[in-house]
């Protein structure tokens, strides 16, 4: 489960970050072609694999993960391919509400991992013990995956819903921190109270019977202060030996138990197991799972901006849109995605499979000091260990390896002081959390996100128009507008070369000569002014079109060639044309008559030298 929900978080991710393009890759046909031969593939490929190799239940499980992790891939292949979104996105309904549209995602994945459950329908049959038709096993195995994205649904849906509500000030609510934190408060409620009941009918529990074994293990809870309903749970038709607790208020908290592990366990072990549940609900691990999943929902909303930001800005950004010719939305998608994905992986594999750990542990030690003694336990792992396929010695990201339990519960019973530094370390663990999650929102909120979307832009700006001057190096408007963002970085020799290429390509264009003709007059780098050419531009400029400013262009040419009275008569034409730029017209002709162009250059010469 901890896999899958690994998989439905980054499906969930890649399909919300997957923009609708404006035309997809594909013709309509075309698409739902690719669409259905990646789904003929993956079918053909899980067939294949569930019919080759020994029939244990450990191979059925290591299968169903190759294919799970297969099954995101053809999904990502799809949404690139086929563009599911765009078409998704023609439908008025979907369009509207975006939970909806994310659901649409959900099902394509869920789609890849029906075709995986009915290939394994055979091997499931032989392994298990019972058969299913293809219909009846897809939705067995729904029902059991389902609850992972449970949460998610409500919440996204419920949003989406009051969000779409026409009062203006409900929507500054839901947008407010304060409507985040009401959310968030809704979603706790969910998971406290409607979660549990109907997580055990999804998976199909049935009471524990009213039997010896129950009215035990309802005495044995007693004595250790805690109530619970005892259920049966069927996974993988009750052969899984494990347990769980689901729920953290009395009547709506459950214990579940599978048959394989009450056929397999003495009263004492199943006892030592108990203990170990109710650990989790004594330490606050089920509560605590929340603060981690929060936590994890509060760091991605601060930080994942930023580092989107810093990662486009980043060369290699910049070399796959230039040289290899990525187009820019599809960097931004791929770059939100490995943002994303990336805080996922981390976040889930080391800081949350960290505690979880920890959390396991903390409930083996729990379970010790109720018992009063490791052996049941160790006894219980062990026989879990040997029924699983020797698993003894694997390591578990999420639960430590079983051999390592083993080792930690005899270790902890010769030196009794392990249990208490081991609950000290996951409460400064938990501090430390606290403090640097905190710190880490605090930073990201001072991270000048304002400053880094100016210079995103301007990047991008600049990497558009040099994708347009490689897929059409004729069109004069890609290099003018090149120019224009050169000079205004200040890279006046670009500037003039992009100018240059874009005159020869459209002479035509009264913008790029008045453009070029003012910095030919006005160039920091007084080595590359040239006011004869800059007239000649001026004047074609102002004969296509004798805007304000066009005509102050050729003013100043005119002014630059030593042409006084041409200058000063073309100014006053420019103040006639443009009235809502007069101040600046008149310290223009201040400056016609007072000065000389001349004196302007060998006054820049000037202040150069001082400066050098």
């Amino acid at each position: 489960m901890y896999t899958n929900l690994f998989l439905f978080l980054v499906a969930i991710l890649m399909f919300s970050l997957d923009s609708v393009p404006e035309s997809p890759l594909m013709p309509p046909f075309a698409s739902m072609a690719v669409a259905l031969g990646l789904a003929v593939i993956y079918g053909a490929v899980a067939t294949s694999l569930f019919r080759r190799g020994t029939l244990t239940s450990s191979a059925y499980f290591k299968k169903e993960k190759v294919l799970s992790l297969l099954a995101l891939v053809f999904f990502l292949l799809t949404l690139y391919l086929a563009d599911p979104k765009f078409y998704l996105a023609k439908i008025s309904l979907l369009s509207k509400i975006q939970a909806l549209m994310d659901y649409a995602g959900i099902v394509i994945f869920a789609f890849y991992l029906c075709l995986m459950w009915r290939a394994a329908r055979r091997s499931y049959a032989v392994i298990f013990g019972r058969r299913h038709t293809s219909f009846s096993f897809i939705v067995h195995n729904l029902k059991i995956n389902l609850p992972i994205v449970l949460p998610w649904i409500v919440l996204l849906l419920m949003f989406d819903m009051v969000s779409l509500m026409p009062s203006a000030r409900l929507q500054r609510l839901v947008e407010s921190p304060w409507g985040e934190s009401f959310f968030f408060i809704v979603f706790v409620f969910f998971i406290v109270l409607l979660f549990p009941p109907l997580l055990r009918r999804l998976w199909g529990c049935e009471r524990l019977p009213d039997t010896y074994l129950r009215s035990h293990l309802s005495e044995f809870c007693a004595k250790l202060g805690f109530t619970a309903d005892f259920y049966l749970w069927p996974l993988f038709e009750g052969r899984m030996m494990t347990a769980a607790v689901v729920g953290f208020v009395p009547g709506i908290r459950y214990i579940l138990v599978t048959p394989a592990l009450i056929e397999t366990m003495s009263m004492s072990e199943l006892e030592a197991i108990m203990a170990h549940e109710i650990g989790h609900v004594k330490k606050r691990h089920l509560l605590l799972y929340i603060l981690l999943i929060g936590g994890f929902s509060a760091l991605v909303g601060v930080v994942a901006e930023p580092a989107l930001l810093l990662l486009l800005s980043t060369d290699v950004t910049r070399f796959l849109m230039i040289d290899v010719g990525v187009d820019i939305e599809s960097a931004v998608t791929a770059g939100g995605a490995v943002v994303l994905l990336s805080c996922v992986v981390i976040y889930f594999r080391f800081i949350f499979g960290y505690f979880i750990r920890n959390f396991e542990r903390q409930a083996d030690l729990y379970s010790l000091l109720q018992v009063g003694s490791s052996g049941p336990l160790v006894n219980a792992f062990e026989k879990i260990a040997i029924m699983s396929g020797n698993i003894r010695n694997r390591k578990n990201w999420h639960h430590f390896g079983i051999g390592e339990r083993i080792d930690c519960l005899q270790e902890a019973e010769r030196q009794p002081e392990k249990i208490v530094r081991h609950d000290r370390k996951v409460r400064l663990s938990l501090v430390c959390y606290v403090v640097v999650l905190l710190l880490a929102i605090a930073g990201a909120r001072q991270f000048p996100t304002d400053v880094m979307v100016d210079r995103y832009q301007e990047k991008f700006i600049e990497i558009i128009l040099q994708q347009r001057i490689v897929r059409e190096p004729d069109i004069g408007l890609w290099h003018r507008l090149a120019g224009d963002l050169m000079l205004a970085k200040k890279q006046e020799k670009e500037a003039i070369a992009a100018y240059e290429k874009a005159f020869t390509l459209d002479p035509s264009d009264y913008e790029l000569m008045n453009n070029y003709a003012w910095l030919l007059l006005t160039a920091n780098d007084l080595m590359l002014r040239n006011p004869e050419k800059a007239l000649v531009l001026a004047k074609g400029a102002a004969t296509l079109k004798p805007k304000g400013y066009v005509l102050d262009t050729l003013a100043t040419a005119y002014w630059a060639n030593g042409l006084r009275e041409e200058a000063i008569t073309m100014e006053q034409q420019a103040l006639a044309k443009d009235e809502s730029r007069r101040g600046f017209y008149l310290e223009q002709l201040n400056r016609f008559r007072t000065r000389t162009y001349v004196d302007e250059i060998e006054q820049e010469k000037a202040i150069n030298d001082t400066d050098n």
